[in-house]
């Protein structure tokens, strides 16, 4: 692979970068802020262009519209012939994280038999079958269409845990899918130029997931139920130090954690928890400790796979940001009430 690719692309993905929405665009937010306001504040930006072409009435109108613009930006990447195979590599273990999701919300709605709305993003998507796993009724269904899609393994994941609904099972089947995810990630950076920094991310990633899920399980009173549903692959927690979490309370968990770099998130976890009494403010205080990590360790980076690595990191955060500021605004919620919520 040529200086000339990684040029391109490092320049190709910090211009995208720069064009994406950042605290100033939500700082003009009036306090009532309506969506034209949204839509005004944010227009010269990429995502703004795009929504400014397209009728939003609703949530649900602004949520498909901004999925769409996400997969095409990752549909824009894939085109580019300069790109390189190691940024090609991110790319196409990153997407199935989308896969994932969607799995998991067909597989909540089948008891249901509720018809799932899925993210139109990934390879089952890419393949042409998203519309049936949305209609499928059956974990023999979906087992099939993963198989179809050539995600194999993760049928395989639900072959091992396919034998009821309840919590434990249910459970049990989402680590195991997010495990494979992670698991694929972390053998991709074996194989990339400064693998080992992205693979230190998704270690990272899964220590700080498995923290939310252990916090979640603790304050809920569900550690029992919850043994054995954590993710494998971390950087610095065990299994075994991740399960010895589940045994105390809240305020045991930043002793537990020693000297780890953790141990400060859940302090402000136990703070945060106790002034809101909110699973929400647990599961936002972690997700924004976990962007900054990554922030630290991708952003420098240029002429390297992580360039990629950190714009699909950033992009995923705009969507994130976007949709919970224009769920406020629907909601008539005070954006200046959701702004602790927004990660930057």
């Amino acid at each position: 692979m040529s200086n000339a690719e990684y040029a391109f692309m490092s320049a190709y993905l910090k211009g995208a970068e720069a064009k994406m929405v950042n605290p100033d665009h939500i700082n003009r937010l009036p306090r009532a802020a309506t969506v034209p306001d949204v839509m005004e504040a944010i227009r010269d930006t990429e995502v703004g262009g795009y929504l400014e072409t397209a009728s939003v009435k609703t949530f649900d109108d602004a949520d498909r519209c901004l999925w769409q613009y996400f997969g095409r930006c990752l549909e824009q990447l894939e085109g580019l012939r300069l790109m390189p195979d190691d940024m090609c590599k991110v790319l196409n273990s990153y997407k199935v994280r989308y896969d994932v999701i969607n799995i998991k919300t067909v597989l909540q709605n089948i008891p249901s038999g509720k018809q799932s709305n899925l993210i139109p993003v990934g390879v089952i998507h890419m393949r042409g079958l998203l519309d049936e796993l949305a209609r499928a009724t059956s974990i023999d269904a979906v087992i099939r269409l993963l198989i179809e899609g050539g995600l194999g393994a993760y049928a395989s994941v639900l072959r091992e845990y396919d034998g009821g609904h309840e919590t434990g099972l249910k459970l049990q089947m989402e680590a195991g899918l997010d495990g494979e995810y992670y698991k694929n990630l972390l053998d991709t950076a074996k194989d990339v130029e400064d693998g080992f920094i992205l693979a230190k991310t998704f270690g990272l990633s899964v220590d700080l997931i498995n923290l939310k899920i252990v916090s979640r399980a603790v304050i809920e009173e569900m550690g029992t139920v919850v043994s054995g549903c954590t993710i494998t692959g971390g950087y610095l927690l065990s299994n075994q130090a991740v399960a010895g979490l589940l045994s105390g309370k809240l305020a045991d968990i930043p002793n537990a954690l020693g000297g780890t770099p953790y141990r400060g998130i859940a302090d402000e976890v136990v703070a945060g928890y106790n002034r809101s009494k909110s699973i929400t403010t647990v599961e936002e205080i972690i997700d924004r400790h976990r962007f900054q990590l990554l922030k630290e360790m991708l952003s420098p980076r240029v002429m390297s796979p992580l360039v990629i690595a950190w714009y699909l990191t950033v992009k995923e955060v705009e969507i994130r940001n976007l949709r919970l500021i224009i769920k406020a605004v629907f909601d008539d919620i005070s954006v200046d009430e959701i702004k602790e919520y927004l990660v930057f």
